[in-house]
């Protein structure tokens, strides 16, 4: 009988190696156990920062909301992070095991942000791409969202290493990209688009914010004929926005619950078609 070769021991490297996969094999696996219970998620997202991705993130969770889902808002923007600002959200998560971490809810939104666990929300967070990471990984195995129809994650800007890692974790089911009017903005909005495309994923369609006789309009539509997408709706530049002191525009201004209606009706819609079979 032919006796196997005896086993070499593995090296230090080699066995750190082999444990950092298996790390990296159990948070995947928590990770995707967490979003089990999840049934859309929307990225909202641009290439350039500025633009009214919070704003339009906000007030599109709290609309999916009001009409009857069940929604979270997930805010990866972890180096300037406003969600808690704009929700007027003051207490942080709750935990019975000092582990798993419920999001507070307001306006029907449970929601999630790093801004709940700095001390001075005026700091600023510099942190490497590793880190950033290992943050967003740490809010998805250790919250406990329960049941949700929707997820609208608000992205970090750019095209770099942040908003990523935010796409090859949570496997988004679409992106909503916004512009403003100007040129450059509607560029960098380009980028963005064509990155996730890059990355194989779906685009829902492109949202024009600030419109109106300071900025112009018309980019959010150009852009996303150019690119060959739906265009899901236009957010004009109102003094509204400035009298939302406690709570999100939409409760605020017929005008603006209107629009936030249009794009989230739009929004459906899309994800929708996008459903395998259609």
């Amino acid at each position: 009988m032919t006796q196997k070769p005896p086993q070499r021991e593995l090296t230090p490297e080699e066995r750190a190696k082999v444990e950092g996969m298996k790390r990296n094999w159990e948070q995947k696996r928590l990770v995707n156990e967490r979003l089990q219970k999840i049934g859309k998620r929307i990225g909202v997202y641009s290439g350039k920062g500025g633009v009214g991705k919070t704003t339009i993130a906000v007030n599109l969770a709290v609309m999916l909301a009001q009409e009857g889902a069940r929604v979270g808002l997930f805010d990866c923007d972890i180096d300037c992070p406003n969600v808690t600002r704009v929700m007027r959200i003051t207490e942080g998560p709750t935990s019975e095991d000092g582990t798993v971490m419920t999001p507070p809810s307001r306006f029907g939104v449970r929601v999630m942000s790093m801004a709940m666990f700095q001390e001075n929300e005026e700091e600023a967070t510099i942190w490497r791409g590793p880190m950033i990471h290992n943050a967003i990984n740490q809010f998805l195995t250790n919250t406990d969202w329960g049941e949700l129809d929707y997820m609208v994650v608000d992205l970090p800007p750019g095209t770099s290493d942040a908003p990523l890692t935010v796409m090859q974790t949570l496997n988004l089911d679409g992106f909503v990209v916004v512009t403003t009017p100007q040129e450059l903005a509607a560029l960098d909005a380009k980028r963005s688009i064509n990155m996730v495309r890059k990355l194989n994923l779906d685009i829902l369609g492109v949202v024009e914010n600030m419109s109106g006789d300071i900025f112009g309009t018309g980019a959010g539509e150009q852009l996303a004929e150019e690119m060959e997408l739906p265009f899901l709706g236009r957010v004009a530049m109102r003094a509204d926005y400035q009298h939302s002191e406690t709570k999100p525009t939409i409760f605020t201004s017929d005008a603006v619950a209107d629009e936030f209606h249009i794009i989230a009706d739009a929004v459906r819609k899309r994800l929708a078609e996008l459903e395998p079979g259609n």
